[in-house]
């Protein structure tokens, strides 16, 4: 402690992960990679390199220090421990190995060797590699593993190692090249093997491709050397930047994760594409490199002021694999949306439903919101008319697969024998709880789902009174009016001030206290009367983790800070619910969820918001604690860095009208908030927002093209006449 303040922890993974596109990296701090463990190099779903490690005279090199030096790219740096040789004794901390490691579409690897002895050295350099091609289900222990003969083999003259397994016509292929090598490698046991004698002072240095392949499509040729993987990222990069919102604020914690968001959504591109064209996210680095459709869509939500091209891309992709037919095993039925699509061994051969999968309640709901959202930012009639009737067989997905029993409410229930138990955004099997704790069985009509439902067909009203077709508007107002009475009469736990998590098989209230509440007040559900007891409390002490909203009260039985989704805090469930706030009027509960949000995203390294943060209790001198095997980065979480930002400014837009609302509620934190470059329909404004006293205030800065900006009080004023 210096001066009477503490100092700034931050923290972070116990791992270094690297990825571009469809293929990622995970490894240890030292940069070796374990079978046992959940590392390796992936791409597809298939774990390409499964044991990994370089060693010197048969002994572990003593790591230095290693970083990530982008998402692309990493360095470690390593010593060695005392040895023995023939040619004597060889003192600890006389030698370096530098290995700089990077990802393209194939990962390209620098291992530089330099001694600092005033004499000779003469050593054994080991480069161990093991292949086992194991699916990502199977690694996440998701599905039992596979017994697989992998054939390699070392091609001595080409310095060549390459491992392949075949299975009816599908066949993984991994290849480890050794290029511009010092010293030629002969194969041994399990390792290439370096026999090397350095000068003092003198220099090693080889380079290795590691180029995972599939039926005989590489990933991509190997880079000449890694900086150009790094280079041709930083390149991408570069573009996305100029072509986003660029955001400055008051605040150095909030605009680095801002900054720090912007990058990791691009990191998550599936595909590499420039910006304005419709880019599909994968949902999260590592587990979760694939399409996603419940996070396609809300990070498509979240990033609309940011920029436009991931909820398009949300849009277009989803609905290329909308379902035509009812399918019990990948849990499908007409116009539903997809849960997940995989391209591992596991899918390819019918093992898992994930082809795609589509045991999610909410995507379905989700993508009329979105389409509606996306239209309201920017106003373009071909992404609404070619759009519109995907919505339109979701609409169709609600009322006739989504409500099973005809009561009116949105139930799930898997059919699959490899299905998912629980189907709303709290998927894991221990995810939906009784009040005394004990799990629950579906089907569950949980209480975020019937909002969503709301939410859709009145937004789906205003998108037909659009075009003209007033009678299916006033149709669906009618149905959004009568559930949300069917809602509120069923839902409503009067003694907690809140609603239930759902409703159990027997339709009886399911009484534990949970986030999920607030998704409601997103949603617009909630009577106006009862927004304020349900903010109440969400943010009473035992849903307040003091870093966020708690997925479930710290004084429930099956509370546990470090579970999944009993416990956690997870930063889109936060902005959710801040958003909710906000749209009930509650600007300080929004602006405390954003500081908490903001606050825990300043204590990770990087500035980076993770998939979720375990649910202890803050305290002066603490810290976030960081979840075992968390995604980083995440989509959903990066987007929830925006989605606060908008409503801490009360950013609303109408581009078919040509007109942008703005509302700002800056907190006593946030003096200060800077936009450039946001896109409203065709046009671009800068605006400035600042607090003033205890008022907010903006001015307009720059315009170009058709645009208004006015007081959001204007079209609160133009909706009552």
């Amino acid at each position: 402690m210096q001066g009477g303040t503490f100092a700034e922890v931050q923290v972070g993974p116990q791992a270094i992960t690297i990825n571009r596109g469809r293929g990622f990296m995970v490894s240890g701090l030292d940069g070796s990679i374990r079978g046992a463990a959940e590392q390796g190099l992936f791409s597809r779903d298939i774990r390409f390199l499964s044991h990994y490690r370089c060693r010197i005279n048969g002994r572990k090199w003593k790591l230095l220090t290693s970083a990530p030096l982008s998402h692309v790219s990493a360095r470690f740096e390593f010593t060695n421990p005392a040895l023995l040789s023939p040619a004597g004794p060889i003192p600890k901390h006389v030698l370096g190995l530098t290995v700089e490691r990077a990802i393209g579409d194939s990962v390209h690897e620098d291992l530089t060797l330099v001694n600092y002895r005033r004499v000779p050295v003469h050593l054994a350099l080991e480069v161990e590699l093991g292949v086992d091609f194991a699916d990502l289900f199977e690694i996440r222990r998701n599905h039992p593993r596979i017994r697989r003969t992998v054939h390699t083999h070392w091609d001595d003259q080409a310095q060549r190692f390459t491992a392949e397994y075949e299975r009816d016509g599908y066949h993984p292929r991994f290849t480890y090249q050794l290029a511009r090598s010092d010293t030629r490698a002969r194969h041994h046991g399990l390792a290439l093997l370096f026999e090397i004698t350095l000068p003092p002072g003198g220099r090693w240095h080889t380079c290795a491709h590691l180029v995972p392949e599939v039926d005989g499509v590489p990933s991509g040729a190997p880079p000449d050397c890694g900086q150009a993987a790094v280079v041709a990222s930083e390149a991408r990069m570069a573009e996305w930047r100029a072509a986003v919102t660029r955001i400055r604020t008051s605040d150095e914690g909030v605009t680095h994760t801002l900054r720090q968001s912007t990058e990791d959504l691009v990191t998550l591109l599936l595909d590499d594409v420039p910006p304005e064209t419709p880019a599909v996210l994968a949902a999260g680095v590592p587990w979760f490199v694939a399409l996603f459709g419940r996070d396609a869509l809300i990070a498509g939500l979240q990033t609309l002021t940011l920029n436009r091209s991931f909820g398009v891309g949300a849009l277009t992709e989803l609905a290329r694999y909308q379902a035509t037919v009812s399918d019990d095993f990948r849990d499908a039925d007409p116009g539903k949306i997809l849960h997940e699509l995989r391209e591992g061994e596991l899918a390819r051969f019918g093992m898992i439903p994930h082809t795609p999968y589509y045991g999610t309640a909410d995507a379905t709901i989700l993508y009329p919101i979105l389409l509606h959202e996306a239209y309201c930012w920017m106003g373009d009639r071909a992404v609404l008319d070619a759009y519109l009737p995907v919505a339109e067989r979701c609409l169709q997905w609600i009322d006739t697969y989504g409500d099973r029993d005809g009561d009116g409410f949105q139930e799930y229930l898997t059919r699959s024998p490899r299905g998912i138990k629980h189907q709303g955004w709290k998927d894991s099997g221990d995810g939906v709880v009784y009040a005394t704790g004990q799990p629950v069985e579906p089907p569950v009509a949980l209480c975020e789902l019937q909002g969503y439902v709301y939410d859709a067909k009145t937004r789906m009203a205003a998108l037909y009174e659009l075009r003209g077709d007033a009678a299916r508007a006033a149709r669906l107002r009618d149905e959004a009016r009568a559930l949300c009475v069917r809602f509120n009469r069923a839902f409503w736990l009067e003694d907690e001030g809140t609603y239930a998590f759902g409703l159990d098989a027997h339709k009886d209230p399911i009484t534990s206290i949970v986030s999920n509440a607030g998704h409601c007040l997103w949603s617009g559900i909630v009577p106006p009367d009862r927004a304020p007891r349900v903010i109440a409390r969400l943010t009473a002490d035992d849903m307040w983790s003091g870093w966020g909203i708690r997925t479930l009260s710290a004084v429930h039985p099956a509370f546990n800070p470090f579970s999944y989704q009993r416990g956690a805090v997870w930063p889109h469930d936060n902005a959710l619910i801040a958003a909710g706030c906000r749209r009930y009027g509650d600007v300080d509960a929004a602006a405390r969820i954003a500081r908490a949000i903001f606050d825990a995203a300043a204590r990770f390294q990087r500035y980076r918001l993770p998939e979720l943060l375990s649910g202890l209790g803050r305290d002066r001198l603490g810290f976030p604690v960081q979840y075992l095997g968390v995604n980083i980065p995440q989509a959903w979480a990066a987007g929830s860095a925006f989605w606060l930002l908008r409503v801490l400014l009360g950013l609303e837009a109408d581009a078919p009208g040509g007109r942008l609302y703005v509302a700002p509620a800056l907190p006593h934190w946030l003096s200060e908030v800077q936009v450039d470059n946001l896109r409203v329909g065709t046009a671009r404004v800068a605006l400035r927002c600042w607090r003033e006293g205890e008022r907010s205030r903006f001015e307009v800065q720059d315009i170009t093209g058709p645009l208004r900006v006015l007081p959001a009080e204007e079209r609160a004023a133009s909706a009552r006449s």
